[in-house]
């Protein structure tokens, strides 16, 4: 059914006063500041909007679709990602990864999973490989991965810095993005590596070696994790002063100290003077946390919550005092942008209606619409994963 939407504040992101939104076949119809429906008002749903905020629907890169974990052994491996968990949390698009392990989890997994989410209602891509090299892959290769699996749209995330990761090469990591950017150039995605950085003295160097000493641009690579340690992040405000982009990750086991979380990192890098388009959040959502002691002795972990992405980006606004459009952009337009999801980020004519309604006084989520169909209104899940 056609739908309607009237009298809410609407963030493109940008701030854009009130217009109407009217929504055919899954994307944006028009956006108008009135749009005359007489003549088919039997045919369209109005949702009055008075008194709430509309904003994209949000975009996480960075989500262990399938679980992740066994840092513990195999009964420390984290459960899938459940659809009703995306739809609180406001997100409308994920980008599926795998983690530690590419034995026990696989890209066959990864792909099924990515389409059965895409079925049950949202927007599903994923990433070829995992933390180690060589990747491990569903055709044999990153470059026809990303060509001809609709689904994959980079590769990712290899782990550096890490005492987990392969402790891959300047040669093996650059050859790696080269694939993935040839692979995303033929078939008009983005191609991007995602980058797992562990807390190691190595931190971004490895990735600094490689655009320094070859042809591939900084813009090929998307480091994750850089609000891990106060060290680390001081390597990303450098890395980001030379143009690249960083991720910061808002699942979080820490427990009394949160100068590290994405909402206040955000801050201080705008305060660097870093543009907000290097900038990009994701949930590292269903996710291992692990703790290690200084021998890399494991010693438990938590499990990452896609919905801690929308939580952070209301913390930028509220403890912050960050404008909204401004913190909208890190998990909506920016990485639309950077993963050239072009129907998505953005409330605009021709684009995904992907949208999220919020209650203008809490900035709490009201009402959530995927593809055109309203999976959250006033609060009420209306849809839910296939066994949930």
């Amino acid at each position: 059914m056609i739908k309607l939407i009237i009298n809410g504040e609407l963030f493109r992101p940008q701030f854009s006063g009130k217009q109407q939104i009217l929504i055919a076949d899954g994307r944006i119809a028009a956006l108008e500041k009135e749009i005359d429906i007489t003549s088919l008002q039997k045919h369209v749903d109005v949702y009055d909007a008075k008194g709430k905020i509309i904003i994209p629907g949000l975009i996480d890169g960075h989500v262990h679709i399938t679980g992740g974990g066994g840092e513990g052994s195999f009964k420390t491996r984290t459960p899938e990602l459940s659809l009703s968990d995306c739809i609180k949390g406001g997100i409308t698009t994920v980008v599926g990864v795998l983690g530690t392990d590419g034995t026990g989890r696989t890209m066959t997994n990864l792909v099924a999973k990515a389409k059965g989410l895409t079925e049950e209602g949202i927007t599903c891509y994923c990433k070829s490989g995992n933390y180690h090299l060589p990747v491990k892959t569903l055709t044999g290769s990153v470059e026809t991965d990303i060509m001809y699996i609709q689904e994959i749209i980079g590769a990712g995330e290899v782990a550096i810095s890490d005492h987990r990761s392969s402790q891959p090469t300047k040669e093996e990591l650059a050859r790696l993005a080269s694939e993935a950017r040839i692979g995303g150039i033929l078939s008009g995605k983005g191609g991007v590596v995602v980058v797992h950085v562990g807390s190691g003295e190595g931190k971004l160097n490895i990735l600094e070696e490689i655009v320094s000493t070859t042809d591939i641009p900084l813009s090929q690579f998307l480091p994750t994790h850089i609000n891990r340690t106060e060290e680390l992040l001081a390597a990303g405000i450098e890395y980001a002063k030379s143009g690249g982009y960083v991720d910061f990750t808002t699942s979080s086991v820490q427990e009394n100290d949160n100068e590290l979380s994405s909402s206040k990192c955000l801050k201080r890098l705008l305060d660097k003077g870093i543009a907000v388009e290097q900038i990009t959040f994701t949930s590292d959502g269903q996710g291992s946390l692990p703790r290690f002691d200084e021998n890399g002795q494991f010693l438990g972990l938590g499990v990452g919550r896609v919905t801690s992405l929308f939580d952070e980006v209301r913390q930028a606004v509220i403890e912050e005092n960050i404008q909204l459009e401004t913190a909208l952009q890190v998990a909506t337009a920016n990485p639309a942008d950077i993963l050239k999801l072009h129907h998505k980020g953005r409330i605009e004519q021709g684009k995904d209606a992907d949208i999220v309604i919020l209650d203008r006084s809490t900035l709490r989520i009201d009402g959530v619409i995927a593809k055109g169909q309203w999976l959250m209104q006033d609060q009420k899940l209306l849809v839910k994963g296939t066994f949930e």
